[in-house]
Formats: C-alpha cells, sequence, structure tokens
C-alpha cells in the first residue's frame, strides 16, 4: 500500500546524517530538532501555534483535555472513520455522538450533525478523510450558531488545503479552534515511527497544551495541571524537517497517481471514483484540496469481498477502510443509536475499497492494478 523504503532512498543521505548528528549530540527528547521542526511546521499551515506529541490519537486526547471538557459533554464525529477518533472521547468520559457521512467524500454529513446537537453538545470533531477536508464552511457555521469547539482530526488530511465560500484558503487542520495531526510511517507527512502534532491560533490553549504534553509542567517538578506523558523525539522530528519541505511534491504525486486511477476506471458501470470537491466548483479535477493519504473505490455490484481476494491472490495490495462502522463496534455499541440513521455507512463498510496510493507509484504499477480490477469487476 505504501513504498517506504523507496521513499527513504530518495531522502537517505538528509535523513541518516540528521540522525547522526543526534545521535552525536545525545538531544534525543525536546532536542533542536523538535524546535525546528515545531517552527517550521507552523510556517508551512500558517498557524500561531504546532505542539508536537507522541501520537495522532495523543494529539487529539490533549486537544480535548486542553479545551476543558468534561465527562458527560456530547462530541459529535464521524460514524465512518478510524476508531482513534471515537476512542479519545471515550477515554476522557465525555459522550460520542456518532452521525453518518456523505456518499461522495465519505465526510461527515452537516445536517446530521445539525440534527445531532442537543444542550450537552460541547464539540464537533471533523475527520477530514482519506486526505481531503470536511464541509468546514458549514461546520465552523454550526459551531458559532450553538457555541461549540470545532476540533479537526487531521491524520489523513496534512497538506491539503481548504477553499472557503469567500475565496479563503487555508490549510487542513487550521481553521476549528484546534486541530491534530498524526505522523505515522505511512501518512503524507511520516516519521520512522509514531509521531503526531496539535495546531492552534489560540494563545491560551497553547499554553495549556504545553504543559498537557509535559506531564502538566512550565517549570520543572511543578505540576500546574493534570498532563499526559507525550513529546515528539528528536530522530523523527529529524526525519519530518527533511520530509517537510518535500511535502507539497508528494502530495502532488499522489494526485497524479490519483488522476491516473480515475481516467483507468472513467464509465466504468460497477467502479464508483472518489469525488473531489471544492466549495467553489463543485468537482474540479486539478486543484490542491485532495491530498489522497488514500485512494477509495465504491464496488457496486457485490464484489468487493471477493476482488479483496483476488487481488490479495495476485499481490496486490488492497485495504478496506472501514469495514465495520463505530456504532456497531463492540467499544463503542449505544442504545441511542439506530440502524436507520446510518444508511450511508451501512453501506459504505460492504463497497469501499482502496488501493496502492503513494508517492513512488509508476505508470506500468497504476496499468496493472486497474487492470486486474476492471477484469474481475465485469468478469
Amino acid at each position: 500500500m505504501v513504498d517506504l523504503s523507496g521513499q527513504y532512498q530518495e531522502i537517505k543521505v538528509q535523513v541518516n546524517s540528521a540522525i547522526t548528528q543526534i545521535l552525536e549530540t545525545s538531544a534525543f527528547i525536546n532536542g533542536p530538532e523538535v524546535h525546528a521542526f515545531q517552527k517550521e511546521l507552523e510556517t508551512y499551515l500558517g498557524v500561531k501555534h504546532v505542539i508536537p506529541c507522541a501520537n495522532g490519537t495523543d494529539a487529539l486526547q490533549i486537544a480535548m483535555m486542553g479545551l476543558g471538557l468534561k465527562p458527560g459533554d456530547e462530541v459529535i464525529t464521524a460514524d465512518f472513520t478510524f476508531a482513534a477518533t471515537v476512542e479519545v472521547i471515550a477515554l476522557l468520559q465525555l459522550t460520542p455522538v456518532l452521525v453518518d457521512v456523505y456518499p461522495d467524500t465519505f465526510n461527515i454529513n452537516i445536517e446530521a450533525i445539525e440534527k445531532a446537537i442537543t444542550p450537552n453538545t460541547k464539540a464537533i470533531v471533523p475527520v477530514h478523510l482519506f486526505g481531503q477536508c470536511a464541509n468546514m464552511d458549514a461546520i465552523l457555521a454550526l459551531a458559532e450558531k450553538h457555541n461549540l469547539y470545532v476540533i479537526e482530526d487531521n491524520a489523513q488530511a496534512i497538506g491539503a488545503k481548504y477553499l472557503s465560500k469567500n475565496g479563503k484558503k487555508s490549510m487542513a487542520g487550521s481553521m476549528g479552534q484546534v486541530g491534530a495531526t498524526s505522523f505515522f510511517p505511512s501518512k503524507n507527512l511520516g516519521c520512522y515511527g509514531d509521531g503526531g502534532a496539535i495546531f492552534t491560533n489560540d494563545d491560551e490553549l497553547a499554553h495549556i497544551i504545553r504543559g498537557i504534553v509535559n506531564h502538566g509542567m512550565y517549570e520543572r517538578y511543578h505540576h500546574d495541571v493534570v498532563g499526559v506523558n507525550s513529546r515528539l523525539d528528536s530522530i523523527q522530528a529529524a526525519v519530518l524537517r527533511t520530509k517537510l519541505p518535500k511535502l507539497d511534491g508528494y502530495c502532488e504525486a499522489r494526485r497524479n497517481s490519483a488522476r491516473a486511477y480515475s481516467k483507468a476506471f472513467k464509465n466504468q458501470e460497477h467502479i464508483v471514483t472518489p469525488v473531489t470537491v471544492n466549495n467553489c466548483d463543485g468537482i474540479c479535477d486539478v486543484c490542491d484540496c485532495h491530498v489522497f493519504h488514500q485512494y477509495t473505490l465504491k464496488i457496486t455490484n457485490g464484489k468487493r469481498d471477493a476482488l479483496v481476494k483476488y487481488l490479495n491472490e495476485n499481490e496486490i495490495p488492497c485495504g478496506v477502510y472501514y469495514p465495520i462502522p463505530l456504532h456497531k463496534q463492540k467499544a463503542y455499541v449505544d442504545k441511542r443509536y439506530k440502524e436507520e440513521d446510518f444508511p450511508v455507512t451501512n453501506q459504505l463498510v460492504k463497497e469501499v475499497i482502496s488501493l496502492p496510493m503513494h508517492t513512488e507509484l509508476d505508470e506500468e504499477q497504476i496499468n496493472h492494478i486497474t487492470k486486474m480490477v476492471i477484469e474481475f469487476v465485469n468478469g
């Protein structure tokens, strides 16, 4: 699904040199590389504050802790996403409220959010799924109307841009009160282990979060807030510093691969290709609003599971993201949920399949993959 080894070969000299320097200085935690990466990512995203942390799940949890959410507070998020999004809500004894998504972009349904808001609702967590922003214009308007926080789960969309109806272009993760991302190795900007970061333009919130990530300390051995141990180590920061200047190029390579996939699948009756939504133009073929962390098809003739088996047998990697809705996961089952509230998610889990997507994909590989998929689906 990803070719991390091939990508490494392109940056091997820089990465090895940076890591060797850290080994020589032994500044493994909160060293100069971490602080330099923080500043560089702030510049790239156009935000005032980036707080690095140990992983993307921690980033979400710490963001919620920093906002002062209390047990019982309701947090609305998408049913069709990875479990980490709802996991941290439950860990903090907040009340997760899962809602359906759109069938084309796979992102959270605005009407479903509005229907789910109650007096106990305190936050919305839009997930920018597969590399494309949710409808932030509508989400921010709802949040303002109901006095809610917006916490952007940007684990899959770093580098994506969002074009607002007013013509303003913003980086994914920079629009809510706080954003969170993951630097898991397979991400568009991935390190060589675990890593994450939190973004905000709120000075007070940034100060609180900086304490939380480091045991609640602003001064050594003075614990002013309840915190956790969640720090990005210097070696991971060095890898990320090497990759960050290349991120836009990585994303464009993914978009080029996505265009090639979609061109090959055009007019296939039972194969639905990803939709790229631009708020001004509807659907656009060439823009920077989608960074294609995943390239996800819908197979509409009931052959999805058989296709997965066929591709695996022919040594073509693929993935099903996600096979079970969160509202049906044992850990998150709740009598509040009704199946009729999740028609899209319940259908998507039967149809979606993600194909290999990374910066090293070439024309020959894409031609081989698309040929195998088309022949099987139509066979």
